[in-house]
């Protein structure tokens, strides 16, 4: 983990008020591993103490991307950075996706722009394996082509019918896994709450590993302020607080604690 100022190369708009950030982080982009993040100070926003979370959606030839949506106050003054300005960041942060599945087909499901946080990580997996991607509407549904490029043919799913399949992305999943491959699958998820404990659900009931990366509001995004806590097993039978920001965001299926959101 280091802080950096990093330089915007490129700052543009994708689709239905989704950004693309790209920043010149030498010291940062060659450390981060799939899954992992960075806590960026919104310039222009001194008045705010905390910083933002964002998953690294790129990271290679010493810069990184993130992708994020206008969303809230700290979102709109950011769209308003400009290329060649500098931010600054810390990171990489937390523990991310193991680049590895066992031998096992390596099954990547997203809701939304979670697809950020799987980028690196369907670069990084030895095998390709295929892909799952839901939002509610057409809008919500990115970088299929990018997926695509790097060999991951995608099902897609939104909640109003107005790209692929009408419904949550659990409907095409759930078709496709009526018949698994033989060696099985290990399931790699990043979304909504909800539809990270369906996922997990589902592993659990087919005797495979889902690697899901939980999404919990930070404050300092390094440990110590312990607002992102989620409770996970201990081996005792009972069950302890993990941080989110350290110890996840990326936690198998089998540790979460479920409780009624």
């Amino acid at each position: 983990m280091r802080m950096e100022n990093a330089q915007i190369l490129e700052h543009r708009d994708i689709q239905g008020g989704y950004k693309r950030l790209v920043l010149r982080a030498p010291g940062i982009a060659p450390e981060v591993r799939p899954g992992q993040f960075v806590h960026l100070r919104v310039p222009h926003l001194e008045a705010a103490v905390l910083r933002r979370p964002f998953s690294v959606f790129d990271a290679r030839d010493g810069a990184l991307s993130i992708l994020y949506k206008d969303a809230g106050h700290g979102t709109a003054v950011l769209k308003g950075a400009a290329p060649g300005e500098t931010v600054s960041l810390i990171g990489p942060l937390g523990r991310g996706f193991p680049a590895e599945c066992g031998g096992r087909m390596p099954v990547l499901v997203a809701g939304g722009y979670g697809m950020a946080a799987l980028h690196l990580l369907a670069r990084a997996l030895p095998r390709r394996g295929i892909a799952f991607f839901g939002g509610k509407t057409a809008d919500d549904v990115l970088c299929v082509d990018e997926f695509e490029a790097l060999g991951w043919p995608v099902r897609i799913a939104t909640e109003d019918g107005s790209l692929g399949e009408r419904g949550l992305v659990t409907a095409p999943l759930d078709e496709w896994m009526k018949k698994p491959p033989r060696e099985g699958v290990e399931l790699f998820a990043c979304g909504p709450m909800g539809m990270l404990r369906a996922i997990g659900e589902r592993a659990i009931a087919g005797g495979w590993k889902a690697w899901l990366s939980l999404d919990r509001h930070m404050g300092c995004g390094v440990g110590a302020c312990l607002t992102c806590v989620q409770k996970i097993h201990a081996p005792d039978g009972g069950w302890t607080w993990q941080r989110v920001c350290r110890e996840g965001p990326v936690f198998e299926s089998r540790e979460i604690v479920w409780e009624d959101e």
